[in-house]
């Protein structure tokens, strides 16, 4: 009998930092970029439970943010605090989770720097498996002074939908020790969960699925594999079988990230190429510290992304024919990628910049 869990620490940013810092406990708490007093550009990476009362949440400019934030205050609510994110210190405290994960549990797969997948196939019964879950969250808390969220179910699917369901501090179960039971209450457990809590479909699928009149997971249902597959192509067939709680993928012991990179929002539209081209060569630098930081020796493609001020996005990628492993040389096939954005080739309306990112792929 397969028995998965899904380990999703709560507001792990924002958390950390609240651990770290005693006075802000309590207090709405926001990681992400330097809101500049409602000028600054970039979104909200994390909002702790309290700032999420004030409608912030991840993704949201960060220009919102402030503004909610300062509604809040008038309101006579706490001023939110906005702090930086500090990428190094919250992988090595994801590394000290695992480590306790692995106490318990001989396979565990990090599908982020906050998430992990658990195989709890060989404690024999949902039963046991929540408990070494309540052994690992108990150790989390003591060791680290966090919590995390757990679901546990007959495949990762499950497991994750299940996770989100009592946060902060939860533990959900979808299963029981016989087969056909367990299956059963899987598809019972999707059918009232609205359409955009299955993983991967997002906004655009929802509009477009919501114009069939698709809602919830069991209207979905409704849908033969074929209309699907039809409408959304290889989607649609992904779709179909996530909406009955078919999930076959393993959990894979080995955690290889499949890209490290890094984007930056100016203070201002610019296309001024001396600023771009020092902010991108610091990007690089960057990129390829933490590329050998995370044990990857070489590199073999090279994805720069660049928004303009509409916040139309282009990304444009190139793959050597033999691997690198330095930074002069991400910086020189960046520059190649990033030259056509200052003329007509990648950019004939001459349209200012506000974004630009760049990623290092196919690591070994």
């Amino acid at each position: 009998m397969r028995i998965i869990a899904h380990l999703d620490m709560d507001a792990f940013f924002a958390a950390v930092e609240e651990r770290d810092t005693p006075r802000w406990r309590g207090l709405p708490l926001i990681v992400g970029a330097d809101p500049q007093e409602g000028r600054g550009r970039g979104v909200v990476s994390t909002a702790n439970y309290k700032a999420r009362e004030y409608g912030i949440h991840s993704a949201l400019p960060i220009s919102k943010a402030w503004q909610f934030s300062q509604w809040a205050k008038q309101r006579g609510e706490p001023e939110a605090i906005f702090v930086e994110p500090d990428m190094e210190k919250y992988a090595r405290v994801s590394e000290e989770i695992a480590k306790i994960a692995r106490e318990f549990v001989p396979t565990i797969e990090r599908a982020s720097i906050d998430e992990m997948y658990l195989d709890l196939s060989f404690s024999g019964s949902y039963g046991k498996a929540a408990e070494f879950c309540q052994k690992i969250k108990k150790e989390i808390t003591d060791k680290e002074k966090l919590t995390c969220s757990v679901g546990i179910g007959p495949n990762k699917l499950i497991a994750k939908i299940a996770s989100d369901t009592q946060k902060p501090n939860g533990l959900t179960v979808v299963g029981a020790d016989e087969e056909k039971t367990c299956t059963e209450l899987a598809e019972v457990f999707l059918e009232s969960l609205f359409i955009r809590q299955i993983p991967g479909i997002g906004p655009k699928t929802e509009i477009r699925l919501q114009e069939l009149g698709i809602f919830l997971v069991r209207d979905l249902k409704k849908l033969s594999l074929e209309k699907l597959k039809e409408k959304f192509g290889k989607w649609g067939e992904d779709m179909y079988y996530k909406a009955r709680g078919i999930d076959d993928s393993p959990v894979v012991e080995e955690y290889e990230a499949k890209s490290i990179g890094e984007q930056e929002t100016f203070p201002q539209n610019t296309l001024d190429p001396n600023f771009i081209i020092g902010r991108l060569t610091a990007m690089c630098e960057n990129v390829i510290g933490r590329m050998k930081r995370d044990g990857f020796k070489e590199f073999r493609t090279i994805a720069l992304t660049v928004r303009f001020g509409g916040f139309e996005t282009k990304t444009r990628a190139h793959t050597l024919k033999s691997p690198a492993d330095s930074a002069d040389a991400l910086k020189k096939e960046a520059l190649k990628l990033m030259m056509p954005f200052f003329d007509k080739r990648e950019n004939p309306s001459n349209k200012l910049i506000r974004l630009i990112g760049v990623r290092v792929e196919k690591l070994e």
